[in-house]
């Protein structure tokens, strides 16, 4: 079971982030209430939106790309019964870092610091696959 709190760490973050995401969002569809059609797709709102509302809606997508894999991978080794130690260390680096990548995000924005971040937290989730390769051979 101990495999599986980091992926908790992980859906509380999404969660938090829809929070976020909504909060940002609300005093713009009361403001524009009953004339709010031409944002109906993300792409005509987008571009209007001032740089902090784009970075979490940007942040909230990218919490739904990679993530799903980390998810994916953290149920086949608990249900494979093959946690141990580096997994669990692994898989608690990898919400924690995405915890600061979002931090980032959502502030400063440095692009080579979340990228160094994002990096980081992608080995972590590459090596957990990697074992479990290894481990069908």
């Amino acid at each position: 079971m101990e495999i599986l709190q980091p992926m908790l760490a992980l859906i509380a973050l999404t969660g938090l982030m829809v929070v976020v995401l909504y909060a940002s969002r609300a005093p713009l569809i009361v403001k524009n209430w009953g004339h709010s059609q031409g944002a109906k797709h993300s792409e005509n709102l987008r571009p209007n939106l001032p740089d902090r509302l784009r970075y979490i809606t940007d942040n909230y997508n990218h919490l739904m790309e990679q993530p799903t894999l980390f998810y994916a991978v953290v149920v086949y080794i608990f249900l494979m019964n093959h946690t141990d130690p580096l997994h669990v260390q692994l898989a608690w680096g990898y919400p924690g870092l995405r915890i600061i990548h979002s931090a980032i995000h959502l502030t400063s924005n440095n692009v080579s610091w979340r990228a160094l971040v994002f990096g980081l937290s992608s080995v972590c989730l590459i090596v957990m696959i990697f074992r479990e390769l290894l481990a069908l051979i």
